[in-house]
């Protein structure tokens, strides 16, 4: 997952700066929209942190553990928050993506992970491949979604919760969020064809 180092540092801001935005929109939402942009935020921090150049940062080896401790509590969060639709389905497959990633730099054979070392890619094909098909498909769909249409000449600020104000029209973008999501799945699409 750790590429040449520019395109590492690249994929590393692009994820940094999504889960900061994701932060600050969970900080001016509520309710499920709140639930949401945490689990964005996990995803965003989390890839950026899988993303550092190798050269920066050898992780030991027992952080992969770690990575799939953490993106597998997400998956059991995100799997508990299916039924209530909307973007948990994509939580979890993206929280089961990270678990597969984690595991795969853990395995024997894998190296400390690819770019860092000559070590061969880990993980199975036809998982990698039905993963990739499903952020492919999900980078069009999403990438339909921010398609200009007329926009309304006042953006309403809606409340931010119990005891807050308006909300910023910046949080009350649904297209921003659209774009940190679609952010994400390329990125997410960079670590799986690296794998």
């Amino acid at each position: 997952m750790h590429g040449p180092a520019l395109s590492g540092w690249l994929m590393v801001v692009l994820c940094a700066v999504t889960g900061v935005y994701c932060l600050l929109r969970m900080r001016a939402s509520a309710g499920e929209e709140r639930r949401a942009a945490g689990g964005e935020a996990v995803m965003g921090f989390g890839m950026a942190s899988m993303a550092l150049p190798g050269a920066v940062l050898t992780p030991p080896e027992w952080s992969w553990a770690v990575y799939a401790a953490v993106f597998g509590g997400a998956a059991l969060h995100g799997l508990a928050a299916v039924r209530h639709g909307g973007h948990h389905l994509h939580h979890f497959v993206g929280s089961l993506a990270m678990v597969y990633m984690a595991l795969s730099m853990a395995a024997p054979g894998a190296g400390a992970h690819t770019g860092h070392t000559a070590g061969t890619a880990g993980g199975i094909p036809a998982l990698t491949g039905g993963l990739l098909l499903y952020y492919m498909a999900y980078v069009l769909h999403a990438g339909t979604g921010l398609v200009p249409v007329a926009v309304p000449a006042t953006v309403t600020a809606t409340a931010g919760g119990p005891g807050r104000g308006p909300r910023p029209a910046w949080a009350a973008r649904p297209e921003l969020a659209l774009a940190c999501r679609l952010s994400m799945a390329l990125a997410m699409l960079a670590m799986l064809v690296t794998l």
